[in-house]
């Protein structure tokens, strides 16, 4: 490998430009090619970056010399990872890390065959108050979580919601958002064994390609004798929502809040600890993954591809929770 890792990005949208800006300051990388359906935004960011545009990423994998690529694209368009692992380069993808499970699963096992490289955009796992919280949850687990996320009704001006608020595209909100709070909990309390799901419609009007819900509530029981209750909501336009995960255990509460995730620590017969969260945290994850591919150890990388797979699995089992009205186990 070059003294630099040599990077290829697909999908030049708002969350890549996040992960461009980071690790345009990582000296380790060089941001050698940059792939967007979108002329423009390509070219925009190749000149931005120094980097080779391209519109289609198979000629972007044919024509250029890679060591990683970076996927961030809409839930519905995943696939592409296929040709990257083809190629044998290791790969970091946004969440979710797909819709259709079959799929993902399917992508899971050419990584697992090539023994590649992956990492996936759950950079809350990444937060000092997260990871102080998961050491004292392997010595006094959770017993009830609750939280979630509420947010006002989609802006239609800004790209992403033409496709987000399509439920066939972007599996909802909790498959698209609200995953990033399903993933904390199966972080703090393992694998998933039953979900079930509740949501409503109907309150948004005057946007014709809304069909996501309007809230859902989603109740998750672990294997190891948790439960958490997620609510999200994309109808809140008095305000007064946000980011929050509130977890109990015998010994100590622990409470998340804000897109930061600001952690206050209660412990029984102690002082509280406080973490800010941090503001650089694409800039942080993307370093442990670039040292992943540039050294080969995977120690520090939080959420691996098959890991992702998990947390998409939960959402999914809701969504299918929703539609039966039944209880949806996650088992493969």
């Amino acid at each position: 490998m070059a003294d630099k890792v040599r990077l290829g990005f697909i999908g030049c949208g708002g969350v890549q430009q996040m992960h461009l800006e980071g690790v345009a300051r990582i000296e380790e990388a060089d941001i050698t090619a940059v792939c967007d359906l979108k002329q423009d935004l390509a070219q925009e960011t190749g000149a931005k970056y120094n980097a080779k545009p391209f519109t289609d990423h198979k000629q972007m994998l044919a024509d250029v010399e890679l060591d990683a690529v970076y996927i961030a694209l809409p839930p519905f368009a995943h696939g592409l990872e296929l040709d990257v692992i083809e190629k044998g380069l290791p790969f970091f993808v946004e969440k979710p890390v797909g819709m259709d499970l079959k799929l993902c699963r399917e992508i899971a096992a050419g990584v697992k065959e090539k023994n590649l490289t992956t990492a996936v955009g759950y950079m809350s796992r990444y937060r000092a108050g997260v990871k102080r919280a998961k050491e004292i949850f392997n010595g006094d687990p959770p017993i009830l979580l609750h939280g979630g996320w509420v947010g006002g009704t989609p802006n239609m001006t800004a790209p992403i919601h033409q496709w987000w608020v399509v439920k066939e595209k972007s599996g909802g909100q909790l498959v698209e958002q609200t995953t990033h709070t399903v993933d904390l909990v199966r972080y703090f309390c393992g694998d998933v064994a039953e979900v079930y799901a509740a949501a409503t419609k109907g309150f948004v009007t005057g946007i014709p390609t809304f069909t996501i819900d309007d809230a859902s509530l989603v109740t998750f029981k672990f294997k190891d004798g948790a439960i958490a209750t997620l609510y999200s909501t994309c109808a809140a336009n008095g305000g007064g929502g946000g980011v929050s995960l509130n977890v109990y255990a015998l010994q100590h509460t622990i409470k998340l809040g804000g897109w930061a995730l600001d952690a206050e620590i209660l412990t029984k017969g102690a002082e509280p600890e406080k973490f800010a969260g941090e503001q650089n945290i694409f800039e942080i994850e993307d370093r442990v993954f670039i040292k992943a591919v540039k050294t080969g150890d995977r120690s520090d990388i939080m959420t691996d591809y098959a890991d992702g797979v998990k947390t998409a699995a939960a959402a999914i089992a809701a969504n299918q929770s929703m539609e039966t009205g039944k209880p949806v186990t996650t088992e493969e």
